[in-house]
């Protein structure tokens, strides 16, 4: 047997892993960078707002920064638009809600609280406003406007005060579908179809997935689907969701049926900002956007984070690698011993 062919077979061991995979394994998640957040003035708080409340990853979009495809977007709670950066937090550019009499918001939103993203691809965003429980889509011109209270929207729930949705992430697979959380009063985990439109509005499929008790955390802050993660395609872990809970500290794994696969405790993680927001990119990198510190004694003009996490290799990964590896040197060891053999023979 040729040595690629053994180096192939020890790949494919390593492979047989990866295909059989049920769940991303938040334990093997290290923070890899944190990045301070700029901080945009102007009325009510500015664009960004009084700190980052939800954050969603654009595949599409090209940062100028690298060349490369993938950036983010994130809003404010709050704020007055939407901003987009490259994944280590620089700004790209922005846009504006504008228009009307309550500064691009429907007139019966009394807080403009938006503390929901996602990114639904081609320039296509859809952000949620907590209180009335309503989801806006709208495309994003880099320094244009746009004017919440005449796009498609589409009304989730009822208005629910401060108690409304944290959160809402798009699933790309079929003919697309969506998923919310509701923070508290009662909590709701939430997915199904949803049609934007004009006027009275689309229509919600959105039903309840499972009971939120289940997780045992408090104050639910946002949740990201997983299939968008390439490596993912195909396994059962690509239907698994990320919950962000603000008052327990915590990001769940979770199946749709509520189990509580892995997480991470943030507690120690920038202790004196609070975690609002989670997205994922196609490699499985998790993107976290927390408010500014504001406790007693913080700067005042303190910018609000993007903390970013990466898996490291499992040591079931190395342990295979270095298996087919030592396989492959054992096999090159008598290769030469069967050389030296036959060059000694008369």
């Amino acid at each position: 047997m040729k040595l690629k062919h053994l180096i192939l077979v020890a790949a494919a061991a390593c492979s047989i892993s990866a295909q059989a995979q049920t769940s991303l394994n938040l334990s093997n998640y290290a923070v890899t960078g944190t990045y301070t957040l700029d901080r945009f003035n102007g009325v009510s708080g500015g664009l960004s707002g009084l700190e980052a409340s939800a954050v969603t990853y654009a595949r599409d979009r090209t940062d100028p920064f690298t060349g490369k495809l993938g950036t983010l977007f994130f809003v404010g709670d709050e704020g007055t638009g939407v901003i987009e950066m490259s994944r280590t937090g620089q700004t790209i550019s922005s846009m504006t809600f504008s228009g009307g009499t309550n500064l691009g918001w429907p007139t019966t939103s009394t807080h403009r609280d938006s503390e929901g993203l996602t990114y639904l691809g081609g320039g296509v965003l859809v952000v949620v406003d907590e209180r009335l429980q309503d989801a806006f889509r709208f495309s994003y011109v880099a320094g244009g406007t746009v004017n919440l209270a005449n796009a498609p929207f589409v009304s989730i729930g009822g208005n629910a005060g401060n108690n409304g949705l944290e959160g809402i992430s798009y699933d790309p697979r079929g003919t697309g579908s969506f998923v919310s959380i509701k923070q508290q009063s009662p909590q709701d985990v939430l997915a199904g179809a949803l049609t934007f439109a004009t006027g009275a509005g689309g229509t919600s499929g959105m039903v309840n997935l499972f009971n939120p008790a289940l997780m045992g955390v408090t104050t639910l802050a946002d949740i990201q689907t997983l299939s968008p993660i390439d490596g993912l395609t195909g396994t059962a872990a690509a239907d698994n969701l990320l919950v962000l809970s603000l008052g327990s500290k915590k990001l769940l794994e979770v199946t749709r049926s509520g189990q509580t696969l892995s997480f991470i405790d943030l507690t120690n993680i920038s202790p004196n900002n609070a975690f609002e927001g989670v997205t994922v990119d196609e490699k499985g990198v998790i993107y976290l956007v927390a408010e500014q510190d504001q406790t007693s004694g913080a700067l005042s003009d303190a910018g609000s984070l993007l903390v970013v996490m990466a898996p490291v290799p499992e040591p079931e990964a190395y342990i295979m690698m270095l298996a087919g590896l030592g396989f492959v040197g054992v096999y090159q060891r008598r290769k030469k011993q069967q050389a030296r053999t036959q060059t000694l023979q008369p």
